[in-house]
């Protein structure tokens, strides 16, 4: 590679990096925000979306989806089962252990938060060409699946991965 290509892909890479980081400190408070508003934690609604969106699930597998460790994917549980949000069902293939499900509210609050935040999303986004929004949607996608691969799916800490290369 050329320096000058080089150097304009160090400097991409910075300003992706600036980028990515102010969108998701952004979308953190939004979210903290927007969803502490019903009367749950951005955490705790993420395992009601990923109890809705994979349907029941062991602790383990949860706290694995959220990269929790089982200890907190266990108070973020507990809180979750006292507000009638999640239950905890019998698992049909080991009848020692328990996965944990989304209640009818649990449902019906994860659909009423992203409801809301969709029709958010629809308000910063109608004044873009199609052409503007479905390649933000598609570069998105792109830069989440490459992160996945660099850092979530090898099954070992980012930082593990990053001092190889």
């Amino acid at each position: 590679m050329s320096k000058r290509k080089n150097e304009q892909l160090t400097q991409d890479a910075e300003d992706l990096y600036e980028a990515v980081n102010q969108l998701v400190r952004v979308y953190q408070f939004r979210d903290r925000d927007r969803i502490c508003c019903y009367d749950v934690s951005v955490t705790q609604c993420y395992a009601v979306e990923t109890l809705v969106k994979q349907g029941a699930l062991r602790l383990q597998v949860l706290a694995e989806e959220m990269f929790l460790d089982k200890s907190t994917a266990s108070r973020v549980i507990d809180a979750l089962e006292r507000k009638g949000y999640v239950s905890r069902v019998e698992d049909d293939e080991d009848r020692r252990a328990v996965k944990i499900q989304a209640t009818q509210a649990g449902k019906e609050l994860y659909e009423k938060i992203r409801s809301d935040l969709v029709a958010e999303e629809r308000a910063m986004i109608e004044n873009l060409s199609v052409e503007a929004r479905q390649g933000a949607v598609s570069l998105l996608r792109q830069i989440t699946r490459a992160t996945e691969i660099r850092c979530g799916l090898a099954n070992e800490p980012c930082s593990d991965a990053m001092q190889r290369d």
